[in-house]
């Protein structure tokens, strides 16, 4: 059994990201400045046009946890998207260690806190940098 799946994500993938997150928008701004950005489509499911259910998914769902959707398929949600992320743009090492047996888990909680909290996070930070 491979303990680190995220690690065999097949590039081109596709990411599934809020387009109203502040934070998200950040880091969608980052990866298409990225050298191998060509490795990853961005899809906004917050775009008018976009309908979970031609992907078998519910817009509830994919808004709760970021999505990625590999070329071969292989779905990849939460913490997971995210280390399969890293991995496609070549940042395996990374990926590897946040996989490890006392590290995953920690960070798979840290993933959770993070994305129910993420656009009021977003918010607040943008606040703060306004006020400077």
């Amino acid at each position: 059994m491979n303990r680190r799946p995220a690690l065999s994500a097949t590039p081109p993938v596709i990411l599934y990201h809020d387009g109203h997150c502040p934070l998200c928008q950040r880091e969608v701004a980052w990866l298409a400045r990225h050298p191998r950005r060509e490795r990853v489509a961005l899809v906004d499911i917050q775009a008018a046009e976009f309908d979970a259910t031609a992907l078998g998914r519910t817009f509830e769902a994919m808004i709760g946890r970021l999505h990625l959707r590999d070329a071969e398929g292989r779905w990849f949600i939460g913490m997971d998207a995210s280390r399969a992320l890293y991995a496609v743009l070549g940042y395996r090492r990374l990926v590897w260690l946040s996989s490890l047996r006392g590290v995953a888990p920690v960070m798979n909680a840290g993933y959770r806190w993070f994305a129910r909290r993420r656009v009021r996070l977003g918010r607040w930070l943008e606040g703060r940098r306004r006020k400077r």
